[in-house]
Parts: structure tokens; C-alpha cells; sequence
């Protein structure tokens, strides 16, 4: 028999206990309150107990760059929305990132075609103080909203950096978003400036940005300055009224002003996928983003000054917020742009010659990884390699098994679950408990985290609704544009009063992990049994002949029959027998309730941008109910299969 879900796969030797960050702030937290916290789930009990001493603590150890912390760290801190963290303190995000040795790597960048980029913490900041200085003499300054269509390149840092030094706020989105896509999110912050690359790579081609940039530049009239990042080309020939990236702000100054600013001050707008409409424009603090990413890198995933932090994302992914301020922790941060798979190894390529400590990733590229047949533990030099991260979707407990068996079986494997909502997590991993198989470590220091029944109990080894009880730092402030709060309330707040509730079908162990069963707007119902899609995706990931898959709830009468479409690889046919295998491994692996009534082969499943499945789109279709907003799908023209299938399907039932 195989392993179980829940099974230690990994522990850590004692000596990598005693060296971690998070003992050393266990240790400092006992000595300077008179505590005697023993363990992990002593520390964490204790930073949902008394939050204000945490997050001050916290501050401290980190050695936060600013004024304060203030004596008032918590204010009203019953109200969620509502509370009001370190109210007297005044700092600056670029500030916190920018510290360090000037000749220090701050960043590295690498291309798909292989092309490798180096700068040094003082390169760095005199790029940052140009821009910065170009900015505010078009006009940018506290709250005005200075926006990225780039690709992940190191001027996408820059650009942020230099927006955050002045006070101002960033936004930006992948540049494979449509002109539609791209004018629904920045359309409704109205950006002063706008910096677009020229073009990008993926898949070995080159794409162009311009004609994209173009229209924006005619839509958003609220731009003072188009500025276009030489990426395709060196100097390529830009239309007029455009601005160049090597000729912005040759007379800035040598070095960055920073414009210390509130706790709460809105550094980030950032949007859900708009699959439902248009996009919601979720509003980012300094301090929250700031302190939250700090206590994440370094207490759950131990990164350290050096150290080679690696998360594969767009721009227009929470993860490449959370990525970047990895240099306020004096990390050297590794950028990446292209398709994670073409070539095929690229990825661990990059991880083998630049020697990357910690390396985040998706579960799809994990299982993409797996079905390609790599065995990177072999074929790669991964000494340097000590944890990866996985986020996304659910890490399938065989995605764990691929890991430890092909990749390296002395690491820190963490799968890490939270969103864009709070630009962080809200569980994740600890390098200091044990890794078990298909389960998040722990919940994140200082989130109050829960699941609870339908009725609002708290519930353990039973699955409900993943909540937070309790304020925490990193809520976004409010949305752009929702000056009454009714849309933040509706969003969370309104199936538990005054509880987050995220809207992940999840399950808190007994031995105090999580496990994420997929969205809770997706769960199917058959028969009155509450599934989650995670549940089903596990056991169709393990066939070779399926390279994706999406399931959803098709409703029958007064019942809900499961339907599953699969992407099967070149050659395969969906017959009878695969059919019945993968009905049977369900069946056996999971229960009867599990079985789709249908099974059908599809030749793409529609995506987000970031690469999210889309599952309530195809279940609107087969429901004959519209389909908001499909400039957010990366793949748009995935959904006709839907629309000429649908009647078929509700034929049969």
C-alpha cells in the first residue's frame, strides 16, 4: 500500500532547529516578556493570543526601518474591518528594501532564451533614485497611482521601488493581458504614469507590446507619461508621444528620498481575477505588506541575508509582490520571465547554476515537472537547494511523493495557501515542524485561523470554511472606489459577521496542519455531500495520459451530478477503458459521491492569466448563464467547447 495523506515525509535535524530564525525569535520573544514558549504551536497560540505583543515583537527582530514602532501597536482591535495597526509609526517600503551593502547581488534576472542579468544593491538603488526622480517631476507624489505592463524584468522592480520611495502607489498586470483585460483593472485606479515593456517572451516567440500600449495610452486619459522598457529590442522605434526607459530621468539624483508615510498608507492596489465581473481593486498598506512579508520569509521559510530567494510569477501575481520584498530580509532576489516548461528544464537550470535557496513554484509546474519525466535530483546540482514552496492550487499528496523521491529528500517542502486578498498567507510552512504528505505545515504566526461549520463552530479533521477570527496587519485597507465599504464587507464579511471569511473549502489536522479542498464557490454537492474539486484532481493528476483536467457540478433536478473533462496527451483517446479506470481509482481512493456521472474529453481548460482554473465560467455555460469578463482568461476561446457541449451533457441527464 501506498503512503496516507498525512504521513511525515520530512523533519528537520535538530541542528537546523536550533539555527532557525523563528528559534531565535522563540528565544528573544522568552527573554524580553518572561515567557516560556517551548515549541511552535507555543509561539503560535501565543501570537493569536496577544497580538499586539507579536506584531511589535516582530517589528523589533526584524529591525524595521522607520518611526517606531509607537506605544499604540493595536487600536480597536476588536473590529475586523476596522482595526488600526501601529497607528503612530511613519516608514517607507522602499526604504525597508533598499538597506544593505551597496555592492552586495541584489537582484538577477534570467530570460527563457537564457540571458542573465546581475545588480548590485548600489546599482539598484541608483536605478531607483532616477526613476524616482523622473516621477516626481511629472507631478507623482503621495497616493497618485503610477502602474506596470511589464514583464518580470528587473525594471518592473525598479519601477515599484521608485513608486513606493515618493509615497506614491503600484499596480501592475502581465503583459499577455488583452487591451479589455488591462483597462478593466487600470482603467478604474487611473494611473498618472504607465510603464510598458516594448514586448515580451514566452514559449521561444517574441510578442509585441506596443500596439497594446498604444490603445492604452488613447483609453486612459488620466496618463501624464507613457515610458516604454527596451525588452525585445535594444532601441526599438516607438510611437510618438512615448517616452523611453533609457532616457527617463537621466538627471535624477544619485541617490533615493524616501517619503516616510503612515502604517496603513496604500502602497499596492491590487485585483482578483474578474472572473465574475470586473476585477476588485484591493488596496495594500506599507506597513501591512511589509511587516507580513518579513515575518513570512523569515520565520517560515528562514531566509536569511544571502540567501537566493526564487518564486516563478508574473507581474500580475500576488507572488511577485511577495517575492520582491525579500531584499528587505537582504535576500538576492531571482527573477525569472518565460514559460516555466520551454525548455523544459529551464527552471531547474536556473536553480542549479545560481544556486537558489528557496525555490516557489505552482503545483501545476510541480505535476508538469513529474509527467515530463524530469528527475531534477539527478540530473541537477541542487546542494544549494534547502526549500520549496508550492502554491496556486492544492499540492496533491503525489506532487510530495514526486518531490522527495525525484528532486532532493532533504528539504522543506511547503505547500503555502492565502491569496491576493491579503497578499500573503494565511497557512503555509515552518522550518522547524515536519513536512507531512498532501498538508500545509502550520497556520501563519499571528493569524487567528479557523475552519468552521456551516453554523460557524470551530471544527478540526472535519472540512468547512477557512476563517480568520481576528484582525491581522496585511488586510487590505479597502477597495478602490468603494468609499461606503459595501463591496470589502460582501466580499468576506458577510457569511460570519465580523469573521474573514476566505472562501477556501479547507480542513484543519489534528496535528495542526491544513489541508485546502479547493474554492468554496466550487464545491460539489452530490447527494447532499459537500466535495471539494482538489479532492477529485488528486487521483486524476496520477494518470500519465491526462496532462489537465476541471470538474464541476452539473445540476439535476434536486441533485448535482459531478462532470469531469480531461486534456489527454498527444495519441490518447478517451475509451471506455480509461473511463473506467479513472472511475474506479476515484471510486477507491476516494468514495462513490466522488464519481463524475460524466467524463469527457476536452482540447483545453480555460485559465486565468496567473494560470487558476476557471471552473465557474464552464459551470456558468452548461448552466446557460453568462459569462463575465473573459478578457481575465488567459485562454478565452478554451470556452467554446463548452458552449457546443453543453446541450449535450444536459441531454443525457
Amino acid at each position: 500500500m501506498g503512503l496516507s495523506v498525512g504521513e511525515v515525509l520530512w523533519a528537520p535535524d535538530p541542528e537546523r532547529v536550533d539555527a532557525a530564525l523563528v528559534t531565535s525569535f522563540r528565544v528573544e520573544v522568552n527573554q524580553r516578556l518572561n515567557l516560556n514558549l517551548s515549541s511552535y504551536d507555543d509561539l503560535y497560540d501565543w501570537s493569536v493570543a496577544d497580538r499586539p505583543a507579536f506584531w511589535r515583537a516582530l517589528w523589533e527582530f526584524t529591525g524595521v526601518v522607520g518611526d517606531g514602532p509607537g506605544d499604540t501597536i493595536l487600536a480597536e482591535g476588536d473590529r475586523m474591518p476596522g482595526a488600526r495597526w501601529f497607528p503612530e509609526a511613519r516608514l517607507n517600503f522602499a526604504e525597508n528594501l533598499l538597506r544593505g551593502t551597496g555592492k552586495r547581488q541584489a537582484v538577477v534576472f534570467r530570460g527563457e532564451n537564457g540571458k542573465t542579468r546581475r545588480l548590485t544593491m548600489e546599482e539598484l538603488r541608483s536605478a531607483v533614485a532616477r526613476i524616482a526622480g523622473a516621477l516626481a517631476a511629472d507631478g507623482v507624489g503621495p497616493g497618485d497611482r503610477v502602474a506596470g505592463f511589464l514583464p518580470n524584468i528587473p525594471e518592473a522592480l525598479i519601477g515599484m521601488l521608485a513608486t513606493a520611495s515618493l509615497g506614491a502607489v503600484w499596480s501592475s498586470c502581465s503583459p499577455d493581458f488583452g487591451v479589455q483585460g488591462v483597462l478593466d483593472r487600470f482603467g478604474q485606479i487611473e494611473p498618472k504614469v504607465l510603464f510598458s515593456a516594448d514586448g515580451y517572451r514566452y514559449g521561444g516567440k517574441g510578442h509585441d507590446s506596443l500596439d497594446t500600449a498604444v490603445k492604452l495610452r488613447n483609453k486612459l486619459p488620466s496618463l501624464a507619461r507613457l515610458v516604454v522598457v527596451p525588452f525585445l529590442e535594444e532601441d526599438p522605434t516607438l510611437p510618438a508621444g512615448m517616452v523611453s526607459w533609457n532616457d527617463f530621468g537621466q538627471d535624477g539624483p544619485a541617490s533615493p528620498e524616501y517619503r516616510r508615510v503612515a502604517f496603513d498608507h496604500p502602497l499596492y492596489i491590487m485585483f482578483s481575477s474578474g472572473t465574475t465581473g470586473l476585477p476588485k481593486c484591493m488596496v495594500h498598506s506599507v506597513g501591512g505588506t511589509l511587516l507580513q512579508h518579513l515575518k513570512e520569509h523569515q520565520l517560515h521559510c528562514d531566509v536569511k541575508p544571502g540567501d537566493r530567494l526564487f518564486y516563478f510569477t508574473t507581474c500580475g501575481w500576488m507572488m511577485w509582490n511577495w517575492l520582491v520584498t525579500g531584499l528587505a530580509s537582504g535576500a538576492t532576489v531571482m527573477l525569472y520571465d518565460g514559460h516555466p516548461l520551454k525548455p523544459v528544464s529551464g527552471l531547474w537550470d536556473y536553480a542549479e547554476q545560481e544556486k537558489i535557496n528557496v525555490l516557489g513554484t505552482s503545483a501545476r509546474w510541480i505535476a508538469g515537472c513529474e509527467k515530463e519525466g524530469l528527475k531534477p535530483g539527478t540530473s541537477h546540482d541542487l546542494s544549494g537547494l534547502r526549500a520549496i514552496l508550492s502554491t496556486g492550487s492544492p499540492l496533491a499528496p503525489e506532487s510530495f511523493d514526486y518531490v522527495y523521491r525525484d528532486v532532493k529528500s532533504d528539504l522543506q517542502l511547503s505547500s503555502i495557501s492565502g491569496g491576493t486578498d491579503i497578499v500573503s498567507c494565511f497557512a503555509l510552512g515552518s522550518p522547524v515542524l515536519p513536512v507531512r504528505r498532501g498538508e500545509l505545515q502550520c497556520r501563519g504566526l499571528g493569524m487567528d485561523v479557523a475552519v468552521f461549520d456551516d453554523v460557524g463552530r470551530p471544527v478540526t479533521a472535519e472540512k468547512g470554511e477557512l476563517v480568520c477570527r481576528s484582525a491581522f496587519p496585511s488586510m487590505p485597507t479597502g477597495f478602490w472606489n468603494d468609499t461606503d465599504g459595501v463591496r470589502y464587507h460582501q466580499a468576506y464579511f458577510d457569511r460570519f459577521e465580523g469573521i474573514w471569511c476566505h472562501g477556501d473549502f479547507a480542513e484543519l489536522t489534528a496535528t495542526g496542519g491544513m489541508i485546502i479542498h479547493g474554492r468554496s464557490d466550487t464545491v460539489l454537492n452530490p447527494g447532499g455531500v459537500r466535495i471539494g474539486t482538489a479532492e477529485i484532481y488528486r487521483v486524476v493528476e496520477q494518470f500519465d495520459q491526462i496532462v489537465d483536467s476541471l470538474v464541476v457540478g452539473l445540476q439535476v433536478a434536486a441533485d448535482v451530478e459531478i462532470v469531469l473533462f480531461v486534456v489527454l496527451r498527444e495519441g490518447v483517446e478517451l475509451d471506455q477503458d480509461l473511463k473506467d479506470d479513472l472511475r474506479q481509482r476515484i471510486r477507491r481512493e476516494k468514495s462513490p459521491r466522488h464519481v463524475p456521472a460524466h467524463i469527457r474529453q476536452a482540447p483545453d481548460i480555460p485559465r486565468t492569466i496567473s494560470g487558476k482554473t476557471v471552473e465557474i465560467a464552464v459551470r456558468n455555460i452548461l448552466h446557460d448563464r453568462p459569462v463575465d469578463n473573459v478578457d481575465a482568461l488567459a485562454n478565452p476561446r478554451s470556452l467554446d467547447f463548452f458552449r457546443t457541449i453543453k446541450a449535450e451533457l444536459r441531454g443525457k441527464t
